[in-house]
């Protein structure tokens, strides 16, 4: 399977790095199996950094080596996913010991329904009922260094804005 990895560079080589901001499943390196919203984060990334040039990495994801791992699967917002990511999200303090976890992509739209809920004008319930109208992309994280071993970089293609 393809996956995508927008960056502002050419990584041919995917390691775990640390980031100043919390994310959806923590540390690691995320990838998904949409380009467009490779691309689209790649954009967002250049005009923040006021670049006119980045990158979406394209690798084989080999799912017979991901299979071996210890993983999480959310296919879509769960009670558990919602947890989750506002685990990792809210709590610096969090670990989870994960090699992989797969699952929707809390996007800007998500977040602001998050908010909603953090506020206490949704419940539960409702912020995941909500969520599932919406047309979510996916994303892996690989979370350990065994885990990148499941990807073979292929090729990277330049973004200009």
């Amino acid at each position: 399977m393809k996956v995508y990895h927008g960056s502002l560079e050419r990584v041919e080589t995917p390691e775990i790095r640390h980031s100043n901001r919390t994310l959806d499943y923590g540390l690691g390196f995320y990838v998904t199996t949409s380009y467009e919203q490779a691309e689209a984060w790649v954009k967002r990334r250049m005009g923040g950094h006021k670049v006119t040039k980045g990158y979406v990495n394209e690798y084989f994801l080999d799912k017979e080596k991901v299979n071996g791992l210890n993983g999480l699967s959310f296919n879509e917002p769960t009670e558990e996913w919602l947890d989750f990511v506002m685990a990792n999200r809210t709590d610096r303090n969090f670990i989870h010991f994960y090699d992989v976890v797969y699952g929707p992509v809390a996007n800007d739209r998500v977040y602001a329904a998050f908010a909603l809920y953090e506020g206490g004008v949704l419940d539960k319930q409702t912020l995941i009922k909500e969520l599932k109208t919406y047309k979510l992309v996916d994303q892996f994280l690989f979370h350990t260094p065994k885990s990148l071993r499941a990807l073979t970089f292929i090729q990277a293609k330049e973004v200009v804005l």
